[in-house]
């Protein structure tokens, strides 16, 4: 299994998915799928083509305003023309009833796509219900959240349409046939792996702070500022909720406060330095996402397998049992941000050539990173 971060964004059709329908007995239903998940293939990439950080600007500004809506107008009427597209592309090509008669297989994915169909217009309901909103539409931050969370959840019902109709005719995964999943795991991944590293940066500065001398407070302030803005140009503060941006633009917003102050106490910072760390330790919820779980399962159990060559290799073929632990790690460092001893252990591999080990090194190697993968299969 070679690493899925390593895969790149497909362009039409996953090939596993076009593979399918070309092994379909009826071209002519084959063809009317290719419409439907082209159709939900188009819609889902321009449903995830939101940047949310461009229409972040005036963000301490807590109500909404004409600029503001000016610019999120046409992403609204964007995201229902998209998916109004596929349902009547869907409904021209498998219209209500259409599966009677047909053959089992293609006669329930029918039935999947009609169930995803209704599926899809509830959500898409829910962008209505948004602009009806006083609560969402008064507010900047909670407008962006909002938007936000319709598009993700039209995009699940999407991805969910084109799986859950397909496996009826082929065994197939997620991964393989859903339009835009690598490029999904690829932000899950990313957004834990910063995530832990800011954690690691928040906890060591608040560690500072508490044995600072009093005159060296406010450098800690900009310091810690400056944390923040770096966080702010990664890819994770990207692929963050809006209302989880909203917390670090007002903790940056709040710190910068502070260190303006001439007098700044030490117990003030703490505190802002504590519930800071408090929130980022809440952004590894990230790792319940189920997209990630799979993820993590399949790159533990592949890991272990490798791990287990490398041990058995290295005794009689150093050389293949080298390398078999280089795939090893080299899939495990997508799991980075998942428990601290694995990530501790990850950090000191990060630049180590595993061929220039010796068989010992090696070997323990091995059996460091088994135990750890072990850990979190328990976990």
């Amino acid at each position: 299994m070679r690493p899925l971060l390593d895969t790149p964004a497909p362009t039409g059709l996953p090939p596993r998915l076009e593979e399918a329908l070309q092994q379909l007995d009826d071209p002519g239903f084959a063809e009317r799928l290719r419409k439907v998940y082209l159709a939900a293939a188009h819609a889902i990439g321009r449903l995830s083509d939101l940047d949310l950080v461009r229409y972040e600007s005036h963000a301490e500004d807590a109500g909404t305003d004409l600029s503001l809506w000016e610019e999120m107008a046409p992403v609204i009427r964007d995201t229902v023309i998209d998916v109004n597209a596929l349902l009547a592309e869907l409904r021209a090509e498998f219209p209500e009833g259409s599966d009677e008669g047909m053959p089992p297989e293609e006669g329930a994915a029918s039935r999947a796509l009609q169930d995803g169909a209704r599926d899809i217009s509830g959500s898409l309901g829910r962008v209505a219900e948004m602009m009806r909103d006083p609560s969402v539409m008064a507010d900047r931050w909670n407008l962006l959240a909002e938007l936000q969370s319709v598009r993700s959840r039209l995009r699940e019902d999407l991805g969910g349409l084109v799986f859950d109709s397909a496996s009826f005719f082929a065994d197939l995964r997620r991964r393989d046939v859903v339009p835009g999943f690598v490029a999904e795991l690829r932000s899950a991944v990313t957004l834990r792996a910063f995530s832990a590293d800011l954690q690691r940066v928040i906890a060591a500065r608040m560690d500072r702070v508490r044995d600072a001398d009093a005159t060296d407070i406010a450098s800690h302030a900009n310091q810690l500022q400056n944390e923040l803005d770096t966080f702010g140009r990664t890819a994770a503060y990207r692929a963050l909720r809006a209302q989880d941006k909203r917390h670090i633009v007002e903790f940056r917003s709040r710190v910068g406060e502070l260190a303006s102050e001439p007098t700044l106490s030490r117990g003030r910072l703490v505190l802002c330095v504590q519930e800071l760390h408090e929130f980022v330790l809440e952004l590894q919820g990230v790792n319940q996402r189920p997209i990630l779980q799979e993820h993590d399962h399949e790159v533990m159990a592949h890991a272990s397998v490798k791990l287990e060559q490398a041990s058995q290799l290295l005794a009689f073929d150093p050389a293949s049992g080298a390398q078999s632990l280089a795939e090893a790690l080299a899939s495990s460092h997508s799991l980075y941000g998942r428990q601290p001893e694995l990530d501790i252990f990850l950090r000191r591999h990060r630049k180590v050539d595993v061929t220039h080990l010796s068989q010992a090194e090696a070997q323990a190697c091995c059996e460091e990173l088994l135990a750890l993968l072990a850990g979190l299969h328990a976990s």
